[in-house]
């Protein structure tokens, strides 16, 4: 009875050891590798013709990492074989989860053009050139970055690939006057006829920073102060200092605020104006077409408040605008329309609202609201 239990002992022990052996065998520690292989393509002595290749087929042997791995691959692209420097690579868009990867011509081509600095279609390389290739593997959201060895094709001919370069449609000002918030942004109107032109009736108040961008968003185009992009006169009239990279206004007040875009090469380049905070009223109301003087001049209040208009000295249609250098004034022109400034900015001819002699319009460009009484 006793080596029944004895053995009966030893089969239970022996089957605890088995149970944590599989335990171990099916849950394996993570081991994170050095590198791992990317192969030459048995093609690598060809001319690769980017514009008429659908993809560049690369193959690789998964990294080591103890198990087998959901691997998750993206295709770093080099002209000169230096992935040390962020600014000598460029990691491509497309992610593969197989070993052979389909690298997509164009987002290769788009790459060199970039890496070379082409900016025009006339100085594209007509002749194949080198570029280098290497891996970039990371298991689940980006995680244990491991990169495998660089290959060189030797001869890869590109082409124009990058996309057409447009002027931006929209503006935005953002600063401590709305508190570094982009829901909060005050939008630039456009002027028609004149694409990356927007202008902006703004308080500003003493030592008030702000920056610009075609985009809500912290996304790295975003612009202050350049010194370039300022003329003396608007510098001195504003009071403009640079602070840290945006645009400081040491004198405080209301300003037309006006943003022209330009394109050099396939970069934007920006001139920056402050000018006096000029709102008018014009046409029949206002006695008259096309002056403008102080008769038909809004009054600027004295802070954060309402623009006031002369009293309209006839009962006609309401027509109103800032009028800037060189600028036909229907190009900035505005209306009030349910109780909102509404402007014309690039559209066509807008809907018409009547007043009354003796009457007055009142706006609050921070708001964006306005009222006729």
């Amino acid at each position: 009875m006793k080596k029944y239990n004895i053995c009966l002992l030893l089969i239970l022990i022996l089957g605890l050891m088995t149970a944590c052996s599989d335990d171990r065998d099916s849950n394996p520690s993570l081991h994170i590798p050095a590198s791992f292989v990317l192969h030459t393509p048995g093609y690598v002595t060809g001319i690769y013709d980017l514009k008429n290749a659908g993809t560049i087929e690369l193959t690789t042997t998964q990294p080591d990492y103890g198990f087998t791995a959901a691997a998750t691959y993206k295709v770093q692209v080099s002209v000169d074989n230096n992935f040390e420097e962020e600014s000598k690579y460029i990691t491509l868009s497309t992610g593969f989860t197989s070993a052979r990867l389909q690298v997509p011509a164009q987002e290769v081509a788009m790459a060199m053009m970039t890496l070379l600095e082409v900016s025009a279609e006339e100085d594209v390389p007509t002749d194949p050139i080198p570029l280098y290739f290497r891996l970039q593997s990371t298991l689940g959201s980006g995680l244990y970055p491991v990169y495998s060895n660089s290959i060189e094709l030797p001869k890869v001919l590109g082409y124009f690939a990058l996309s057409e370069v447009t002027l931006p449609e929209n503006m935005y000002l953002i600063g401590s006057v709305n508190d570094w918030n982009w829901e909060n942004a005050f939008e630039m109107v456009p002027v028609h006829s004149a694409p990356g032109k927007f202008w902006r009736v703004a308080y500003l108040p003493n030592d008030a920073e702000i920056k610009f961008n075609s985009a809500t968003s912290w996304d790295g185009n975003d612009f202050g102060y350049n010194a370039d992009f300022f003329s003396v006169s608007t510098l001195a009239y504003a009071g403009l200092e640079d602070a840290g990279g945006n645009i400081k206004v040491k004198k405080g007040g209301w300003y037309i605020v006006i943003v022209s875009t330009a394109l050099e090469g396939r970069d934007y380049t920006y001139t920056i104006e402050f000018l006096a905070p000029d709102v008018y009223l014009t046409g029949n109301t206002a006695g008259g077409w096309d002056f403008f003087d102080n008769t038909n001049k809004f009054v600027v209040p004295e802070g954060d408040g309402e623009f006031v208009s002369p009293t309209f000295v006839a009962s006609d249609e309401l027509r109103m605008c800032v009028k800037l250098p060189d600028t036909d004034w229907w190009k900035t022109e505005f209306i009030v329309l349910g109780g909102n400034i509404v402007y014309r900015g690039i559209g066509d001819d807008q809907e018409r609202v009547s007043v009354a002699a003796g009457q007055k319009a009142y706006l609050h460009f921070t708001t964006g609201k306005a009222s006729v009484k």
